[in-house]
């Protein structure tokens, strides 16, 4: 009988094919033949794991959410262990969201992809709807540590700020995947790196008590 773990790997060679199907040729190349023969293994082995499309479209979905959270995750712990203030920790995390180099770029595509889809269906929509919520949640959660440590104003509402900097996070990750190259002559990653610390400076406008965020700086 297989192993746990030859399962997994399964699973995941068929999310990177699908992964690659969409980022090379977009959410109509994704077949089961195809992804098959871009994992290289055998369309029944793909059928065993998948039944439909939107199955391993979902699968896929998953797996890039959780690469995504993971970088995030380190992103908060490298924070946390270098004593930076919770506006610049959730600006690092924030940018894990943004396309801006072509790992970010593929998973973009993926999402926009599953978001696509999933107006149509409504299983989909569910992860959908509950993924974003998640990442409310997570910058609201942020914002409350803020006025906890003295970063954030004590009377601000966690909720309105969560919702606007999540909406600040989406249009931008959609700007820079419309124009990698930056705007202007501005290169995106200057550009986004200006906008999030802007967003962000409205709402943690004090200094952590905990220590001078001065000296932590990136």
């Amino acid at each position: 009988m297989p192993r746990t773990a030859d399962h997994e790997e399964r699973r995941r060679q068929i999310a990177v094919a699908v992964c690659e199907l969409i980022s090379n040729n977009g959410f109509d190349a994704v077949t089961v033949a195809r992804t098959a023969a871009t994992a290289g293994i055998s369309v029944g082995l793909v059928q065993h794991y998948f039944r439909t499309k939107d199955e391993m479209l979902l699968h896929a979905f998953h797996h890039v959410s959780t690469h995504v959270r993971h970088r995030i995750d380190k992103r908060i712990q490298a924070g946390i262990e270098h004593r930076r203030p919770i506006a610049r920790v959730l600006a690092a995390g924030m940018a894990e969201l943004l396309p801006l180099d072509a790992t970010r770029r593929t998973e973009f595509r993926v999402m926009r992809a599953f978001a696509g889809r999933a107006l149509d269906v409504p299983a989909l929509a569910e992860v959908d709807i509950e993924t974003a919520r998640a990442l409310r949640a997570d910058i609201a959660r942020a914002v409350r540590n803020g006025k906890e440590c003295g970063e954030v104003e004590p009377d601000l509402d966690p909720w309105p700020a969560a919702v606007r900097l999540a909406a600040v996070t989406d249009g931008l990750a959609l700007q820079v995947y419309r124009d990698p190259d930056g705007v202007q002559g501005i290169p995106a990653k200057e550009l986004t790196s200006s906008i999030l610390d802007a967003e962000l400076g409205a709402t943690f406008t004090g200094q952590c008590r905990q220590y001078d965020s001065r000296k932590d700086r990136p």
